[in-house]
Order: structure tokens, then C-alpha cells, then sequence
């Protein structure tokens, strides 16, 4: 590679398509099963879950969207930008958080195949069944905005925090 490689700034990708616009019913399906999905998850947890998915999936839109929601609920700066190693943030997060954590990493990566047994046990012991099943939810549904937003390129940078409330997530 050259020096004039590395340089050069990234190609800019526009959006593909608006999705909400050609599949309406797609996206209300969407933020319906979203409503489900975060009844009875705490607010600020299910930020941190939705960061962290979409760090891994490399999802700008909805970092730059669930960053700026996670402050608006009161979330400290220096948590979100640990986030990413959280593993190794000690102290930063509660257990509770960090059981939550490893349950969105298996989940979003399933490595071999499944979620390790441990990873589920470990969230077992901090939350309740039904607690538990809303955080699966929650999960599985930030993974599908995830793949939205990454597949019909949206583009970050314009969201205001609590914009899409009812809406987009």
C-alpha cells in the first residue's frame, strides 16, 4: 500500500433506499416488535445493549443514534466509550450489565453456531425469565435494525435524541 493510499479519505456511500418508504409494513412490524422487545428492560441498559450490538455489526446509523439516546437517558460518557471493552473496563459496568453484555456478543456473533451455555446461565442469575426473554428480544430486534441500516446504507449523523420515540430504533 502506498502512502497515498492510506491517505486518501474513504469513498462516501449515499443510502441505497428508503426501506420505511417501500415496505411500510415491514417497518412497522418492526417498531412493534421493538415496543415488545424493551417492555420491562431498563432504559439505559438497553442502550448499552443496542451500542454494543451495533458496534459489532458495524452499524453507524444506529450507533450514532443509540449513543446519543443512551446520553439523553443519563448514560455517563465514559461508559459509552468503554463499551466496546467492556470486559475489560473493571468497575465500570455491574454485573447485571456485564451478563447482559456477553449475552448480546453471543447472540449477535454466534460463534460455532449457538450461545454458549455459560453466557445464558450467567444472565439467567440477573434477571428473571420474563426479564430475560424481553432481553433476547430486544437483541434479536436490534440485530435486524442493525442489518437494515448497514444493508440500505443509512446514514448517520442527523439523528436528535428521541427522534424516531414510536418510530425507527
Amino acid at each position: 500500500m502506498t502512502a497515498n493510499e492510506i491517505t486518501r479519505a474513504p469513498q462516501e456511500h449515499g443510502p441505497r433506499m428508503n426501506l420505511t418508504q417501500h415496505a411500510p409494513e415491514i417497518y412497522k412490524a418492526m417498531v412493534r416488535l421493538d415496543a415488545a422487545a424493551s417492555k420491562g428492560v431498563d432504559p439505559v441498559l438497553a442502550e448499552l445493549v443496542k451500542i454494543r450490538a451495533s458496534q459489532l455489526n458495524h452499524c453507524a446509523f444506529c450507533l450514532d443514534m443509540h449513543t446519543k439516546d443512551a446520553r439523553a437517558a443519563g448514560e455517563r460518557e465514559d461508559r459509552i466509550y468503554l463499551l466496546s471493552a467492556w470486559e475489560e473496563a473493571t468497575g465500570y459496568f455491574t454485573e447485571k450489565e456485564r451478563a447482559a453484555l456477553a449475552l448480546t456478543e453471543a447472540v449477535t456473533v454466534l460463534t460455532d453456531g449457538f450461545v454458549p451455555d455459560e453466557v445464558y446461565e450467567r444472565a439467567a442469575e440477573h434477571f428473571d425469565e420474563t426479564e430475560l426473554a424481553h432481553l433476547i428480544g430486544l437483541i434479536l430486534t436490534i440485530n435486524a435494525w442493525n442489518r437494515m441500516a448497514v444493508t440500505t446504507r443509512s446514514v448517520p449523523g442527523a439523528y436528535q435524541p428521541g427522534q424516531y420515540k414510536g418510530g425507527l430504533v
